[in-house]
């Protein structure tokens, strides 16, 4: 199990990314998945989560839309309250993990290139959230761009789609919080 969490932790953290901003870490992540465990998402997976900015807060909830023969439609719709509303949809080839399509707020965007990340620990751990308590890994993540860290607690044999369970990166306003309220597994 360890292995395969490790594999795909790169993909937790974009995942569970806040903002269009965050697009080239999803696109590396998406890529390291495809090829170490496969997309096997399936229509109306889902996992919803509590976003915690300091003095903004919102929500963030992620599911897959469809499956089509072009590839996965993942969905996320933010609400960050006084900050305004964002829908992201991606549609992902499952086999290479690339983003072959992205819309934000219903207009057409340049896919960015992939970022760059690397794992600096991972440890057995359990998290306590909204949902539920967790066994899970706990990771940091360095961002080689920018030299940020983030740190993530992730379980990809239960939740669906991210596998975080709770995670804590940097922004421009100070430390993003996000904490697992729901989830769900599709057809």
């Amino acid at each position: 199990m360890k292995a395969l969490l490790l594999t795909i932790t790169t993909l937790m953290m974009s995942l569970s990314a806040w903002s269009f901003q965050n697009v080239p870490n999803l696109q590396t992540s998406l890529q390291v998945m495809a090829k170490t465990t496969g997309l096997n998402w399936k229509a109306g997976d889902y996992a919803n989560y509590n976003l915690n900015m300091g003095f903004i807060k919102g929500t963030n909830n992620t599911s897959v839309r469809e499956v089509t023969k072009n590839g996965i439609w993942m969905i996320q719709d933010m609400d960050l309250g006084f900050m305004g509303k964002q829908k992201m949809e991606a549609l992902i080839d499952q086999n290479t993990g690339e983003i072959k399509e992205l819309i934000v707020n219903g207009e057409k965007q340049d896919v960015p290139e992939p970022g760059n990340m690397e794992i600096i620990s991972a440890e057995e751990s359990s998290v306590t959230v909204p949902a539920g308590t967790f066994e899970a890994i706990y990771v940091k993540i360095k961002n080689n761009d920018d030299g940020s860290i983030s740190q993530i607690w992730i379980n990809p044999e239960l939740i669906p789609l991210n596998g975080s369970a709770k995670s804590i990166s940097p922004s421009q306003f100070g430390d993003v919080t996000m904490e697992l309220t729901a989830y769900g597994h599709g057809n």
